[in-house]
């Protein structure tokens, strides 16, 4: 686990609400503040979606953040900035799936429960916190390095400047 100081709060913040950099990211919950504190599960009801529309739209067991951004945009848009907000992002069972191919770990993607990147904004310093979570217990922090590493590198390809 790593926490990382976003160096320009506009510049990501842009990327994260109007931009289409997070979108390959579902939404586990989300909390904005401003006048009112808005909360959101990201967890998909059952039912709301019929079996075609969750196959053609790839709806998975959470919203995706291209699904919430503009709900969450319009959320902290405005003359004042938000009192705070916090967003956790998990990566889609795909998009860990390549991720466990391509770390060459001895771990299978049934294994994990979660790759998290934890958003939290408040007295106008942006954090990210990476996570993991495993269906197994292990001593070993291969796992949880790579996401780090993994994590550092997405800030970086989609130039977004922090600091440990």
């Amino acid at each position: 686990m790593i926490a990382l100081r976003a160096e320009d709060v506009r510049t990501f913040t842009s990327k994260l609400f109007v931009k289409e950099d997070f979108d390959q990211f579902l939404v586990k919950e989300i909390e904005i503040v401003t006048f009112n504190c808005f909360t959101i599960d990201g967890h998909i009801r059952q039912g709301y979606f019929g079996e075609e529309e969750l196959e053609e739209r790839k709806i998975e067991e959470f919203s995706s953040w291209k699904m919430l951004r503009p709900i969450c945009f319009a959320l902290i848009k405005g003359k004042k900035l938000p009192g705070s907000f916090r967003i956790v992002l998990q990566l889609s069972p795909g998009a860990v799936e390549k991720f466990v191919k391509n770390s060459g770990l001895g771990i299978t993607e049934s294994q994990i429960q979660g790759l998290y990147l934890n958003i939290r904004y408040e007295e106008g310093v942006l954090y990210c916190v990476t996570g993991t979570s495993l269906y197994v217990f292990t001593l070993d922090k291969a796992l949880e390095t790579e996401w780090d590493r993994t994590v550092e590198r997405f800030m970086r390809e989609h130039d977004i400047v922090c600091v440990r």
